[in-house]
């Protein structure tokens, strides 16, 4: 008879997620979105608030110089608070997306009526989230929220621990860490 180790979950991946200044301002959204993260079996395994200089957005959205939106992307992003955070779940990229739902509010409304910017959104610029659109741009955007965070690291040390479930969630933190041996 052959005998076989049961299936373990998939690696994770990790993905970067950012509420952006329109629904920070509202802390009754944030909490909402918040929320929505965890309900849909993300980790965070970062979380942090910040307030960008126009030069922060200017960098981050420099592949956008040029386009119609660029300015006024800049200057919302950089028009008051905003949280990042680093998302881990099986297939975390793709799930997040799927959450935030299109790009533009009014399409996100029709097409995906559940999805965060159909219920949150305002306009095309505020659009209540920013996620990463592939592997290499999630590793590029996470370090430029997190530059202390290394990825890599996190996947070797901690990740297999995260994965098989030994994590606990810290309120006061809001963030997920590993659990501590009883």
């Amino acid at each position: 008879m052959l005998l076989t180790a049961p299936r373990l979950p998939k690696v994770l991946q990790l993905t970067l997620a950012v509420i952006k200044p329109d629904a920070v301002a509202h802390p009754v959204m944030l909490e909402a979105l918040h929320q929505i993260i965890l309900g849909n079996n993300f980790v965070v395994v970062k979380c942090k608030d910040l307030v960008w200089r126009r030069q922060d957005s200017e960098k981050f959205y420099a592949e956008h110089s040029g386009r119609f939106f660029y300015q006024r992307l800049v200057e919302f992003m950089s028009s008051g608070p905003m949280r990042a955070y680093v998302l881990a779940r099986e297939d975390a990229i793709r799930h997040w997306r799927e959450l935030m739902g299109p790009t533009k509010v009014f399409q996100a409304r029709y097409t995906s009526p559940a999805s965060i910017r159909a219920q949150f959104g305002l306009t095309d610029t505020r659009n209540t989230t920013h996620g990463s659109d592939s592997v290499e741009s999630a590793q590029r955007e996470i370090r430029f929220f997190f530059p202390d965070f290394c990825a890599e690291e996190w996947m070797e040390k901690e990740e297999p621990s995260f994965r098989s479930g030994r994590m606990q969630y810290d309120h006061q933190k809001q963030i997920h860490t590993l659990s501590t041996p009883s």
